[in-house]
């Protein structure tokens, strides 16, 4: 748990005091409101309420008329689609989604979903020839493809009409596709520009549907995949990603489920267990991306498009499940080592570590992993990070930023260092030389040496309000949980406490974690301070006269729900004696 600078978000106290009445809910709750920009109590009605008829018509997004008529046309003369997906929850969920709704319209379609290590990112012309071979007519690319100018052009040539659906941002041009969906396109006036790749092609979905003359009811199946998707992504969890995310995280709370959901929801231990963003974030999403990243994303797939629900087919399911799971223990032995060399370097060689971005390279390191190495050590130092795998002389990479620095603008600055990038603001992969690796280091940093100040450097804690302890009750856990799901754009509340006392010495779980029991006025708390241990000593001898910074859990213990903080920081006052 590394301290951070402490920052109160402010509100307007009149208009918190208005929401509360009109909504009748506690103030605390108004408050949070208002923090989140609603102006008015119908607004924050529908956020409170999230609901599928909050969709937007998917015929609003450019190119989905043209899309959506070759396909059904595809389907009435029986010709081959193909999905091509890519390798990421994102990516996968994306390709399911749209394969099976293709399949429920009675169309003739395959997939394919690249090999991280074989076949490299995006859509590639070598892949358009390979469908094409297979018998495909029309391709669709999903969470792919808005770059792909070389693979639009091959497949115009070859006679295949090519389809992109995607999010990330797009280049100077589209490619020459026969339609290209991604409401980031700069004519695109789709009301919701931030969906993640699934939310896109569930908006496909949604399209096609409403065409087949397929009603409403045929969509929640499909919105429990997108959401998986969705919060996999790590996109705003407001507007349509919102209602996505709500909707399926209930839909994947209560069932019923396909035989391969059933299985990895039971593989994960959250069978039957009501989940939260979290759940999707930490225990789900990391199985199916192991896939991807160890081995082939194909076993995440097939495992969600198991359908059926004899012996065989949930025999089938508890073996991919498994495999899953043996494949992300794997994932997390390669995190661990890549993420120990990485940090020696950066905290023994000041040319990598001195700088405001951090650009670290190992020889043989797997590609799978070093994007989530990145955002470890974006976590650990609280800078922008390029993680590069270097064999055969070509380094490929992934990168992760912080706010206030546009990691797709930086690398652009050196465009020609690169022998292929992309992403966004805040993500990007690269593949580039291995003898440019010093060079990208230096231009890059030079860049963010001048665009960052020290204090961008330094993590910042969001205080939405200051609630004592003794103000915690079972109407505002009610409410608060409304706000959910929680996420980027939509941050669980933090909220302030002092002084607070800590009833006993922290006790240390797995190493890693403190569990504490916190006190303000008589009234006393269990609490969690998570990647905590390197403070136990300093907690230990500061017990008494605390600030704390919490949010609020519910869990369930032998079947009763218990209210339990998280601690988001616990410090000594400023001032006071150390």
């Amino acid at each position: 748990m590394r301290r951070r600078l402490w920052e109160d978000v402010p509100v307007d106290d009149a208009s918190a005091r208005r929401m509360a009445a009109e909504l009748d809910v506690p103030p605390v709750i108004a408050r949070l409101l208002c923090q989140r920009g609603f102006a008015d109590a119908d607004a924050a009605r529908r956020f409170l309420a999230p609901d599928l008829s909050q969709l937007h018509d998917p015929f609003q997004l450019a190119g989905m008329r043209a899309a959506i008529d070759r396909i059904m046309g595809a389907i009435a003369r029986n010709e081959r689609v193909a999905i091509h997906g890519d390798y990421d929850v994102d990516g996968v969920t994306a390709t399911v989604m749209l394969r099976r709704a293709i399949e429920l319209a009675g169309g003739d379609v395959i997939h394919f979903v690249p090999h991280r290590l074989e076949h490299g990112y995006g859509l590639q012309p070598a892949t358009i020839e390979r469908l094409h071979a297979a018998g495909a007519r029309v391709i669709v690319s999903v969470d792919c493809g808005i770059r792909a100018a070389e693979a639009a052009a091959r497949a115009a040539e070859i006679g295949v009409d090519l389809i992109i659906t995607d999010h990330h941002e797009p280049g100077d041009a589209l490619p020459p596709a026969l339609a290209v969906i991604n409401p980031k396109r700069v004519d695109c006036t789709y009301p919701d520009k931030r969906l993640a790749g699934a939310g896109v092609a569930l908006k496909v979905v949604q399209a096609l549907f409403a065409t087949a003359g397929r009603g409403p009811e045929a969509l929640p199946p499909f919105v429990k995949i997108a959401a998986i998707g969705t919060l996999a992504d790590i996109v705003p969890l407001i507007g349509e990603n919102r209602v996505i995310a709500h909707c399926g995280l209930h839909a994947l709370s209560v069932g019923p489920h396909s035989a391969g959901i059933e299985a990895l929801l039971a593989e994960s231990g959250l069978l039957g267990r009501e989940l939260d963003s979290m759940h999707v974030g930490f225990v789900l999403a990391p199985r199916l991306n192991a896939a991807g990243r160890m081995h082939s994303p194909d076993l995440a797939a097939d495992l969600l498009l198991l359908r059926g629900r004899d012996d065989d087919v949930r025999s089938r399911a508890r073996e991919l499940a498994r495999q899953l799971s043996e494949q992300n223990a794997r994932r997390q032995e390669e995190e661990a080592t890549i993420l120990a060399e990485a940090r020696k370097v950066i905290d023994h060689d000041p040319d990598v570590g001195g700088q405001n971005v951090l650009v670290v390279a190992g020889d043989g390191w797997h590609r799978g992993v070093i994007g989530i190495v990145a955002s470890k050590l974006v976590e650990a130092y609280h800078k922008p990070t390029i993680v590069l795998s270097v064999e055969d002389g070509v380094a490929q990479g992934s990168g992760r930023s912080i706010a206030g620095f546009d990691l797709l603008a930086g690398l652009e600055s050196c465009a020609d260092v690169f022998l292929r990038f992309g992403g966004h603001k805040m993500a990007a992969g690269m593949t580039l030389a291995g003898d440019r690796v010093d060079e990208l280091r230096r231009r890059l940093a030079a860049r963010a040496n001048a665009e960052l100040s020290p204090d961008d450097l330094v993590p910042r804690l969001r205080i939405d309000a200051e609630m004592a302890l003794g103000e915690i009750s079972g109407d505002v856990v009610r409410v608060l949980a409304r706000l959910g799901p929680f996420g980027m754009a939509n941050p669980k509340p933090v909220f302030r406490a002092a002084p607070v006392d800590l009833v006993a010495p922290p006790r240390k779980l797995k190493e890693r974690h403190l569990s504490l029991v916190v006190k303000q006025a008589g009234r006393a708390f269990r609490a969690m301070a998570w990647r905590a241990a390197d403070r136990e000593a300093y907690l230990s001898a500061h017990r008494y006269g605390l600030e704390l910074a919490y949010s609020l859990d519910e869990t369930e213990y032998r079947g009763e729900r218990l209210t339990e903080l998280t601690v988001a920081d616990l410090r000594v006052p400023d001032g006071a004696p150390a």
